[in-house]
């Protein structure tokens, strides 16, 4: 009987072997006849040297896998391994009439095995639309995924290298809360408006890797105000709930676009917070922007929501109050 060892130490053990140890069973049950046992960051593998060979081969591209991806799951193992799907992998991987979107194209391998995906139909048009545009606005009711979706798209991209940079940025607008009442120096008073975009970022790169980016400025999260008499190049812009941003605060965000660069606007024309008298910038943006090539807009819905099934009731109720 001969011997393999594997050293897994570029890897985390606990992403590799699965929630419950699920992967290692799967491993297991493919390969019957070796004895494998593993303890800390080693491998241990006793059986014949054709069927050590076999697994070995396999291993390694697990391993490759989880070193390039930063996460693996169930229906990734049975399908490097060549093993028979299982009855676990068919009840979390199979998509429903319903969910037909889920097992999509991952936008983003984030942290702890998320896999961030374009959920929705309109999700997915955000995908290809701004594959074939440079400035795109996403308009829907909260929950529909706009903002995630977009901050994915921007995150790929860094990855990618296409870009150098992300920028996100909103108006800060107080929603019902003044915003010189809260304390702290100004930026402990505008973080608290940013939180979302700071909370995307935290499912789709590590906390080191994320807190490096912040510091040296390859993210930056900023108010919409500070964006003023920039040219935004060979980067990614975000630039979230427009719907509180006015004319010319628009006008100035649009007109900030490098030639290399590219803009995603989000907005919610249903939660606008600002002063009664004061029209907001996107109705007109919508309205004048609609015919420019190069921009699209891509309308999200209650259909797109993907939070609690209770969120989706909740937009329909308001909708008869509007």
């Amino acid at each position: 009987m001969n011997e393999l060892k594997l050293s897994i130490d570029q890897v985390n053990p606990a992403v590799l072997w699965g929630p419950n140890n699920d992967h290692f069973e799967i491993i297991k049950k493919q390969y019957p006849k070796l004895k494998i046992v593993a303890r800390g960051n080693e491998v241990k593998v006793l059986g014949d040297e054709q069927e050590l060979n076999s697994f070995q081969e396999k291993f390694d591209s697990l391993v490759a896998h989880i070193d390039k991806y930063e996460s693996i799951n169930v229906n990734d193992v049975e399908r490097i391994l060549g093993a028979k799907p299982s009855a676990k992998s068919a009840a979390n991987g199979d998509p429903t009439k319903e969910d037909k979107f889920a097992n999509g194209e991952v936008l983003v391998f984030g942290p702890n095995g998320i896999m961030v995906r374009a959920r929705t139909p309109n999700q997915h048009r955000m995908v290809d639309s701004l594959a074939k545009n440079d400035i795109l606005f996403a308009i829907g009711p909260a929950g529909t995924g706009k903002t995630y979706t977009a901050v994915a798209l921007a995150v790929r991209a860094l990855k990618n290298k296409e870009i150098k940079r992300i920028i996100l940025t909103r108006p800060a607008v107080e929603a019902g809360e003044n915003l010189g009442f809260l304390p702290g120096d100004l930026k402990e008073k505008i973080d608290p408006y940013l939180r979302p975009l700071y909370d995307a970022l935290d499912d789709m790169i590590p906390a080191e890797k994320l807190k490096l980016y912040l510091e040296n400025r390859t993210i930056e999260i900023a108010p919409l105000a500070f964006m003023r008499g920039r040219t935004l190049d060979n980067c990614f812009v975000i630039l979230d709930e427009a719907q509180n941003a006015t004319d010319m605060q628009l006008k100035m965000f649009l007109t900030r676009m490098g030639p290399s660069a590219k803009f995603i606007v989000t907005g919610d024309v249903t939660q606008i917070d600002l002063p009664k008298k004061q029209q907001s910038g996107l109705y007109t943006a919508l309205r004048i922007l609609t015919d420019i090539n190069g921009i699209e807009i891509v309308y999200l819905s209650g259909e797109d929501v993907v939070r609690h099934k209770l969120v989706k009731r909740i937009l329909e109720a308001y909708g008869d109050i509007q």
